[in-house]
């Protein structure tokens, strides 16, 4: 399958412009605005891994820098500064890639801005959100706070989790998608870190992990279709 990368610019109003990057298969069914985690860019190597894999299950994907990393700012965006890019990535997203089904999240820190957004107002067309690992608390602080905005979300929603995720404790996570009722669903990736990377004694590799995340992803977004 032939696969187009494109380099962009995606003009956030009155905040400023952010690069971005459309990863898009010849034949495509679904288009899935990525954002990135709060440590990393849209360029890390877990970001370009989930845009190649998905292309090779026929999903574009369009990622985009937050304004704080565009500048080189250690410390994340105000949530309204994130919610702004997001909208203005899932318009674009939606002008590029016409008439595929549209779906939103990312990456930790860039699935729970998306979240915000949408609790907040819907975003536009999007038809899911997709969180790869949902950072419910900080490190060893196990709480459910940080979801509590979730109830507010009325489209589907997928949780992919790594059992051994520090930033979602599971007996905490659990009871989260439980309460959201049939609009959520929980993959969990056995052994899987925050960025689903598993042990060696597990007996498969992070590649091998992180395909069993992108499988579940393509399925449950065709689910959508």
């Amino acid at each position: 399958m032939a696969v187009k990368t494109k380099e962009l610019k995606l003009d956030i109003e009155r905040i400023g412009t952010v690069s971005a990057i459309l990863t898009q298969p010849d034949k495509v069914r679904a288009c899935y605005v990525l954002a990135h985690g709060a440590g990393a860019d849209m360029r890390h190597a877990f970001m370009q891994k989930v845009a190649d894999g998905l292309a090779a299950r026929g999903i574009a994907t369009f990622r985009f820098n937050f304004p704080y990393m565009e500048e080189k700012k250690g410390r994340p965006d105000q949530p309204a500064v994130a919610h702004a890019a997001i909208r203005a990535a899932v318009a674009e997203a939606a002008r590029l890639c016409p008439g595929v089904t549209l779906i939103a999240g990312g990456k930790s820190f860039g699935g729970r801005m998306t979240s915000q957004a949408q609790a907040k107002a819907p975003l536009h067309g999007v038809k899911g959100l997709a969180f790869l690992g949902f950072p419910l608390h900080a490190a060893k602080k196990p709480s459910s706070e940080r979801a509590e905005h979730l109830a507010g979300i009325g489209i589907p929603m997928l949780f992919l989790q790594g059992t051994r995720d520090e930033l979602a404790d599971l007996g905490h996570l659990e009871p989260v998608i439980a309460s959201l009722g049939t609009k959520a669903k929980l993959h969990e990736v056995a052994g899987g870190d925050h960025s689903f990377a598993v042990l060696k004694k597990s007996g498969r590799t992070n590649d091998e992990a992180l395909a069993e995340v992108l499988d579940a992803l393509a399925a449950w977004i065709d689910s959508l279709a």
